[in-house]
This record gives structure tokens, C-alpha cells and sequence, in this order.
């Protein structure tokens, strides 16, 4: 089942989209917006070719139609909302990003997913100046980041992220990258750099050359499986407050990953019988 969205589907607080059992692509349109609400699940999608749409009329619930400026084409757009599990999707190939988080949303989770073929994969974070998304935090696990990727795994600014556990199948640029002062606790973690001898470093400061600042800021990496020269660069001083806003579940050993992302994108089910 192939759904070409004309326009954003936006919904209400407490829903769950849930694909499983029916191979459902929301492909080749709009695609999935959640905006300023709480309690949200995505679960068992195929997510690709999603195209910029908008200036026009959407129903945003059952008793609001309103007007809609552009939207820029993103798999999942995440906007000013909390409490979201985005889980067992397979996204690829749009327009702007795979999974964008932006403008104070928190509370997210990001798990079992499969990316691939995309350039700027995941943002966690609207602007360097947009202050508000101090509040976020985000946990990214056991997700398999694929081939044909080459930043954004995810990019991060000013909150507080959990990356672990994940498989990083290569990557064109880096694989975690941020600005503003982002915690980044990389905890458990596959990274297999390509033979490209420019494109070891996991981990990249966006950040002006002259600019020293980064350097306080609180990234490390526990228990990684760092293959193929990839290598990662930490940086602050430990905060142990920090990393607690940046630590949602123990991890694994990385000797795991291969386990724990075997299942990672859309579940193989069918109808009547257990995933």
C-alpha cells in the first residue's frame, strides 16, 4: 500500500500510527508532521521520497482547517511537541531531513529504525540562537544507520542526547555532530568508518575554525566499537549532572549490536499472527 500524501498529516495529542501487517510507503508527497502535542507513536512505516508541500488548507484536527505555509519535505517533522517513540520505521531518501526534532520538543525516542540513502539524516535542534530546545532530550538507540548516508546521525544542539547501541554501516562526512553546547553520551555503539582516510572521525563540532569553545563541551564515548580507523573525540570535563539528563537506559555491550539492530526498520508481519 503506497499512501501519496497531498499535504502534511498532522494529528492530534495521544495517537498512534501503527503500520504493522499492512506494508504501508508514505512515499512520493507530504509526509508526517507532529506539532505541538504529547503521546505520539509512529511504528512500522515505510518513509521515502517525501517532497516540500504546503500554502494550502490542512486539517490539523477534527474541528481546525487552517492555512499551512511550506513545509520542507522531511520523512518526520517533529515541532514543539513531547513524548514521541518513533519506532521499527524504514525511512530513506527526501527532501530535507529523515527525522527532525525542533523548537523545544522533547521527551523522544528513535529506536529500532533503518536510514538509508540520505544526506542530512537526523537535526535535534532548530538553530544555535533558538534557546528554547535547551529543554530537549532525546534517546537514539538501537537503530541501523545504513548505506548510503553522510551526516547527521544525529546533529544536535543545546540539549541533552542519548545515542546507544546503534550499528553505523559508514558514513560520507561524520556520524554525530553538533553546535551550541549539545551533551552527547555515545554509549555502546558499532562505528565501521569507509576506506575513505578523510572521513574517520565519528564526531564533528560545527563550529567556527578559531572557535575553542567546544572543547567544554560534555561528548563521550563508553564501550564503543570503533572499526576500520574510526575514531571519536571527546570533549568536556565529565559533568555528571549532564550526562544524567543523558542517559535513559543501560547499555549494551557494542560485541551486541549486530543482536539488537538484526530487526531494526519495518517488522516482518502478517495479520493474526504475533510480531
Amino acid at each position: 500500500m503506497v499512501i501519496t500524501l497531498k499535504q502534511e498529516l498532522i494529528m492530534n495529542s495521544f495517537k498512534t500510527i501503527d503500520g504493522r501487517g499492512a506494508n504501508v510507503h508514505i512515499a512520493n508527497g507530504a509526509c508526517i508532521t507532529i506539532q505541538y502535542v504529547t503521546n505520539v507513536i509512529v511504528h512500522g512505516l515505510h518513509i521515502h521520497d517525501c517532497k516540500p508541500t504546503g500554502n494550502a488548507m490542512v486539517r490539523s484536527s477534527p474541528s481546525h482547517y487552517g492555512w499551512r505555509t511550506m513545509a520542507d519535505g522531511d520523512g518526520i517533522s517533529i515541532f514543539g511537541a513531547s513524548h514521541i517513540w518513533i519506532d521499527h520505521n524504514s525511512l530513506s531518501s527526501c527532501s530535507d531531513g529523515l527525522i527532525d526534532a525542533i523548537m523545544g520538543s522533547t521527551a523522544i525516542t528513535i529506536s529500532n529504525n533503518y536510514f538509508t540513502q540520505h544526506n542530512e539524516v537526523m537535526l535535534l535542534g532548530h538553530s544555535d540562537s533558538n534557546t528554547r530546545d535547551k529543554v530537549m532530550q532525546v534517546t537514539v538507540a538501537y537503530n541501523h544507520f545504513g548505506e548510503g548516508l553522510t551526516q547527521r546521525m544525529p546533529r544536535c544542539r543545546h540539549g541533552y542526547f542519548h545515542v546507544v547501541n546503534n550499528d553505523y554501516t559508514s558514513w560520507e562526512m561524520y556520524a554525530i555532530g553538533g553546535s551550541a553546547n549539545p551533551t552527547i553520551n555515545s554509549q555502546g555503539n558499532r562505528f565501521l568508518a569507509s576506506n575513505n582516510q578523510f572521513t574517520k572521525e565519528v564526531t564533528k563540532r560545527i563550529v567556527d575554525s578559531d572557535d575553542n569553545t567546544w572543547k567544554d563541551w560534555n561528548w563521550r564515548s563508553e564501550g564503543d566499537l570503533l572499526l576500520n580507523g574510526a575514531y571519536f573525540t571527546p570533549s568536556g570535563g565529565g559533568a555528571s549532572a549532564s550526562y544524567a539528563r543523558a542517559s535513559s537506559l543501560a547499555a549494551k555491550p557494542s560485541s551486541l549490536v549486530s543482536t539488537l539492530t538484526s530487526d531494526a526498520g519495518v517488522l516482518n508481519c502478517r495479520k493474526g499472527v504475533q510480531c
